[in-house]
């Protein structure tokens, strides 16, 4: 295969540059996120390379630097000291290798994957898509000294292809080291059912293929993008992003793996997060030993009302994954978003008539971006009636969302209908079964809202549009009474550029 087409070198300076230009170009921000990680212009998807090297947090990123729109997929970069402040780094990878460039093409690019630590190295391993030639998706490999420039294996692609028995789409690739081997699970399809096919190595260079790690059993899609395989407790969890699966967007399954046979034995599986902005999970292990998840707060089918300011994408906050005492997986904010925390207000014993709100922003101290951590508490006779929150309102009323609980249905529910601009009619509910107390964390931001209850057993992500003078909020009640044991609210502090 031909190597070396285009200079790496000139295009990822020219990538930055067109880069600088957006972002010195950008329109009116009102949506731009003040704690969410965005790329400094243009498009972004994706997380990549997710890792802590040498006590510093690496986040890359599917990243277009010359528009707001999806185009040839270079890697973006940031860093990080403590998982909530980032800094822009230069681009990481641009598309100049025969593998995943092709001039006149634009569904070309380095596509979605992970990163290694090896040795003093910082090991990135990618998907080269070059869509119509002959296989279209192959993986490649590029490694840094300093952890931000780096060099493309002059060995690649170090996997030419997709197995026969798999499908031509064969992307993603998640890179993990158990014992003292190295192991890999691609994205692809096998027969009609998602799969993810796994491969070994002992120096990130010769891979061999070990066949399906596992395979979707008929319900859940036809195409599994971005696998990422990994211990967890005493079990292993398998996330993929299922591609044409009925009501699902990303799930988790947990169960054992058996790296004599290379398979994975699935118990159990649920989506990772009921919202509609959730897409592309990848995790790591960082050196305090915790499991940490980012998606991309965005999904395929948005409209991207960022666009008109000239950027789009953007990524959810930080969760810690753990399991609890029945090997379920809970999802909760890493601590470290409570640095964040400013102007607290203070809330106790507070009690809701039926069908009464109650102001929680009366001093007008809650802006665009804030946290509310409460318990509310009703009679567990009442067997129908809601609770919740209205956020991000107007003054008359007509623009807010609300997040409530239904007590008949058992439901915890977001509903971005009258949220802003471009919001079509959305509820997003999960089954949370609670007798008569319900515990939430709720994250507000410029455009985004992220619900979790306290033990991390549903969380619920949109992206939301509210004008930036849409700043009420309040507790409301519906057909039952309830109560307020505590209540705190803050504020949270810019972080992002």
């Amino acid at each position: 295969m031909q190597k070396t087409t285009y200079n790496h070198e000139q295009m990822l300076i020219k990538g930055q540059t067109a880069l600088q230009k957006n972002t010195d170009q950008l329109k009116d921000t009102k949506y731009r996120l003040n704690y969410h990680f965005m790329a400094p212009s243009g498009w972004l998807n994706d997380p990549n390379g997710l890792i802590q090297h040498k006590g510093i947090y690496h986040l890359f990123y599917q990243h277009h630097p010359y528009s707001e729109n999806w185009g040839p997929m270079h890697w973006g970069h940031a860093t990080s000291k403590d998982l909530i402040t980032w800094q822009h780094e230069p681009l990481a990878l641009a598309p100049s290798e025969a593998y995943e460039f092709e001039a006149g093409k634009t569904e070309v690019g380095c596509f979605s994957g992970s990163a290694v630590t090896n040795g003093e190295e910082l090991v990135l391993i990618y998907t080269g898509h070059v869509e119509g030639r002959e296989p279209k998706e192959v993986q490649a490999s590029a490694a840094s000294i300093d952890g931000i420039h780096f060099t493309k294996n002059e060995n690649n692609p170090i996997i030419s292809g997709p197995p026969s028995e798999v499908a031509a789409d064969f992307r993603d690739p998640k890179v993990w080291k158990y014992e003292d081997t190295w192991y890999m699970v691609v994205g692809t399809s096998k027969g009609e059912n998602g799969a993810a096919a796994l491969y070994s190595s002992k120096d990130l260079e010769d891979w061999k293929y070990d066949g399906t790690v596992l395979e979707g059993d008929g319900t859940q899609g036809d195409m599994w993008e971005c696998p990422d395989l990994f211990p967890i407790g005493e079990k292993h969890a398998l996330i993929v992003s299922p591609m044409n699966m009925k009501n699902g967007k990303n799930i988790i399954i947990i169960g054992d793996m058996d790296y004599g046979t290379g398979t994975f034995i699935p118990e159990t599986h649920k989506e990772i997060d009921e919202g509609v902005d959730f897409y592309a999970a990848q995790t790591f292990e960082d050196e305090k030993g915790r499991r940490i998840l980012i998606a991309w707060m965005d999904t395929w089918d948005t409209d991207f009302p960022t666009k008109k300011e000239g950027w789009a994408g953007a990524m959810t906050i930080p969760r810690e994954i753990k399991l609890n005492s029945r090997n379920e997986p809970v999802f909760l904010p890493v601590a470290e978003m409570e640095e964040l925390r400013t102007d607290n207000e203070n809330f106790q014993q507070v009690n809701l008539p039926a069908d009464s709100s109650w102001d929680i922003n009366l001093n007008k101290n809650l802006q665009n971006s804030f946290e509310i951590q409460t318990e509310i508490k009703w009679d567990k006779e009442v067997k129908r009636g809601k609770v919740g929150f209205k956020v991000r309102a107007s003054n008359d009323g007509e623009k807010q969302t609300l997040v409530y609980y239904d007590m008949e249905k058992q439901l915890l529910i977001v509903d971005t209908t009258c949220s802003g601009e471009n919001n079509s009619s959305n509820k997003c509910a999960v089954h949370v079964i609670r007798e008569d107390r319900l515990s939430l964390r709720i994250f507000v931001d410029t455009s985004s809202i992220e619900v979790f209850t306290e033990e991390g057993d549903a969380v619920i992500t949109n992206r939301i549009y509210p004008d930036p003078s849409h700043t009420e909020a309040a507790l409301f009640t519906s057909e039952a009474e309830a109560t307020v044991t505590t209540m705190n609210t803050w504020n949270l502090k810019k972080v992002i550029d």
